[in-house]
């Protein structure tokens, strides 16, 4: 009876663990099987690091058709960038990536017109584009290149005191002129001094900041320019008075914003807000976190946004234009129209009180089909330079503005951030402490914890 209560036993145990193991090895089996079909990642790094950014996400899962992306390398050195163009796989099953080994197959290298190891191709369609690198913006760049089917040229004027895309220093616009070239703009100086015209391969116009005034034949060359379907950038700072740089007053170019619905208020704004002293600004320096309802700003929710010597305006749309405000100052900010001393006394009645607008936009019914002028203005222009772009927003800012003036929409969106740098810097004396901790009293302290343990249990 015994010997077979313990053979049930058995097998009852025998049972139980072949039960258990069928259970296991199915679950292990499920997971590889759900992990090949679904390859899902999660970034936990804080800028996102290994993970591509919005407006690349933005562009690739708005495909409208098939993109093949081909990398042509050496089938040894795949590896280094399997794991970036995956990401864009991905994101859309439009996208196809492929690696071709050079060596193996230089036909097809060959007829793809490869000259070098590590060379990336992205075609759409018929079209084909060379990626610079393996970069994202490298690689997005070249989707980019292959969607749009015209050259993007920004033309920045030149003559009257503006900022200047080659200049590198803290007031040029250099910094401005490469992150253009990364989203596949071209860029270049003109003047309207030599000939009141504007090129017919400018895709969108800026005015950077004058501080001279502008001739009538310029201005009818900007109006006319815009009122036939063109694009404008216009970034007029107040017209100061104080020291030796004076800003002119620019009545004519004003009386033409005035026409289109936007009248610039000759006065510079002062933000007494406390956050934005925090930040390090001072009150000349409007800080910006609220804004309305645009494609331009809808995207920089959560972001703020600093302009420094700022100007307010007034706005409303006309029977040709259509104008919207972008954001405006805090409550806590007031605007002096005292521009010759740099004394502002803000307890002046005579001070205009916040919140005041400082961006608009606007469009122009050319009474064409397809056919619309936009402009957009802002009260400053150092917001755009090299000392300030990479504050906060200001970045995403500049270039939303541009992809909104230039119909390109789908790439209005926040860039990928710069990485951080975590690095962690020591004096002599506090690294001789680490090595002291570390290599000294750590180790010390876990030899006495353990002969005081064993003394115990002895």
């Amino acid at each position: 009876m015994n010997l077979q209560l313990l053979k049930a036993r058995q097998t009852k145990y025998v049972g139980y663990a072949t039960l258990y193991i069928l259970v296991v090895v199915s679950i292990v089996s499920t997971v590889n099987v759900l992990a090949n079909r679904y390859d899902k990642t999660y970034d936990a790094t804080s800028n996102k690091r290994y993970s591509l950014s919005e407006q690349t996400a933005k562009i690739v899962k708005g495909l409208k058709e098939d993109a093949k992306i081909t990398y042509f390398d050496q089938g040894t050195r795949f590896e280094r960038a399997k794991d970036q163009l995956d990401l864009y796989a991905k994101l859309s099953r439009r996208v196809h990536v492929d690696f071709v080994d050079v060596d193996k197959k230089p036909q097809l290298a060959r007829e793809a017109g490869i000259k070098s190891y590590g060379t990336t191709m992205v075609q759409i369609g018929t079209k084909r584009e060379e990626a610079k690198g393996t970069s994202e913006e490298d690689i997005t760049g070249a989707l980019i290149r292959a969607l749009k089917n015209n050259a993007r040229t920004v033309c920045f004027v030149s003559g009257s005191g503006e900022h200047q895309i080659d200049d590198t220093d803290r007031s040029g616009y250099s910094r401005l002129r490469d992150l253009l070239v990364k989203e596949e703009y071209n860029s270049k100086s003109i003047s309207l001094l030599q000939k009141a015209e504007v090129p017919h391969d400018c895709m969108v116009l800026v005015v950077a900041g004058p501080t001279g005034d502008y001739q009538q034949p310029a201005v009818d060359a900007i109006k006319k320019y815009v009122e036939e379907g063109g694009r404008a950038l216009l970034l007029l700072d107040p017209p100061l008075k104080m020291g030796r740089s004076e800003i002119a007053d620019n009545d004519a170019l004003a009386g033409l914003l005035q026409s289109w619905g936007i009248t610039l208020d000759k006065d510079l704004i002062l933000d007494l807000n406390p956050i934005g002293q925090l930040a390090g600004l001072g009150p000349q320096v409007a800080l910006v976190t609220h804004y309305e309802r645009h494609a331009i700003v809808n995207e920089l929710k959560g972001s703020a946004t600093g302009f420094p010597l700022v100007r307010s305006m007034e706005v409303k749309s006309t029977d040709k234009t259509t104008v919207e405000k972008l954001f405006g100052s805090s409550e806590s900010s007031l605007a002096t129209s005292k521009l010759n001393s740099p004394q502002v006394d803000p307890n002046d009645p005579k001070n205009k009180k916040g919140p005041l607008t400082i961006a608009a936009s606007g469009s122009y019914r050319t009474g064409k089909e397809n056919s619309e002028g936009r402009f957009v203005v802002v009260g400053s222009s150092a917001w755009a330079a090299n000392s300030f772009i990479s504050f906060n927003g200001n970045r995403d800012l500049a270039m939303n503005v541009m992809n909104w003036l230039a119909s390109d929409e789908d790439l209005i969106s926040i860039r990928p951030k710069d990485r951080d740098d975590r690095r962690i810097t020591m004096t002599r004396g506090q690294l001789n402490w680490v090595g002291i901790t570390s290599l000294g009293l750590l180790p010390l302290g876990i030899v006495i914890t353990g002969v005081s343990v064993w003394w115990r249990r002895r």
